[in-house]
């Protein structure tokens, strides 16, 4: 299992816009549509990775406490699916229904948002304001698959709590870890 930190996209940093199809509602759903009232969640997450296996219910549990309060979560699968099939649109929309999730899962086949928001992992997770300014990048907590602790979401939860209460994010943000994002190599 590598174990690939995020890169740590500067914090202010914009949200890179982008348009994807949307594997649970079969739409092509752009940023714009998605942003949250009061912040916006994007996760780059993918099918196959056991870092994110280890987290899902602890995201389907932090989308139903956060989503009514105004954030938005928007699940993106950057992986190359031709050397990882079990990443592919039909496969995340499975995925999506036996995990619950209630939020989209959009399928980046070219690659492009998973290079324009830096993303490095599954899952790396990035938050940012109403202003679509970020505010966290980083991890979820400090559970990894094996080392006994349970998946809690703190990190997290404590961004988005003070994101919603209004106040400052505390920049002393650690990495996410987790599997490599599966770049496609250039024919």
């Amino acid at each position: 299992m590598a174990r690939t930190p995020s890169n740590m996209l500067p914090l202010g940093t914009k949200a890179p816009d982008f348009e994807l199809p949307d594997t649970v509602s079969d739409q092509t759903l752009a940023l714009a549509d998605l942003a949250g009232s009061k912040g916006t969640l994007i996760m780059f997450i993918c099918n196959h990775c056991p870092f994110v296996k280890h987290v899902n219910a602890g995201l389907v549990a932090l989308a139903a406490a956060y989503q009514d309060l105004g954030i938005s979560f928007i699940a993106i699968s950057s992986n190359d699916v031709e050397n990882y099939p079990q990443d592919g649109p039909e496969l995340m929309k499975a995925t999506a229904a036996e995990e619950g999730y209630t939020f989209p899962y959009l399928y980046d086949e070219t690659q492009e948002v998973a290079l324009a928001y830096e993303a490095a992992c599954t899952p790396d997770f990035f938050l940012f304001n109403e202003e679509l300014n970020l505010v966290y990048r980083g991890q979820l907590d400090d559970s990894r698959p094996g080392n006994g602790l349970p998946v809690t979401g703190a990190d997290m939860r404590a961004a988005l709590d003070n994101l919603l209460a209004g106040n400052s994010v505390s920049p002393d943000q650690k990495p996410s870890i987790g599997c490599n994002i599966k770049w496609k190599t250039a024919s």
